[in-house]
């Protein structure tokens, strides 16, 4: 039997992970329409700039050179939190709104 590298939830089927990539451009719109709504509170704001903040910035818990996979394994980790974290705390009408707005073209 086959052991799987991927993290549960991931697929190692090349197709899927190309779909996914595709989708890319459409979470990047998503999350920047709703940075800009005065509807999403200045909490999930707030997240969203302290995840991206830490995964810019070179000072980490775990520093990125010499140890490169490692060093940037919390930069991720935290990236992936603060955007889920925001996503959560918009409102979901909001969240729904844009997302049908971004298929329909908008």
């Amino acid at each position: 039997m086959a052991q799987n590298r991927f993290p549960p939830g991931w697929s190692n089927n090349p197709l899927a992970m190309a779909r996914l990539l595709l989708h890319v451009p459409n979470f990047i719109k998503l999350y920047w329409r709703l940075f800009q709504d005065r509807r999403v509170s200045w909490l999930a704001k707030a997240a969203l700039v302290a995840g991206m903040l830490y995964f810019v910035v070179p000072m980490d818990l775990i520093p990125d050179f010499p140890l490169v996979p490692v060093g940037w394994l919390d930069d991720t980790v935290v990236l992936v939190l603060a955007l889920k974290a925001f996503i959560k705390l918009c409102p979901p009408r909001v969240v729904q709104e844009h997302v049908q707005l971004i298929d329909e073209g908008g």
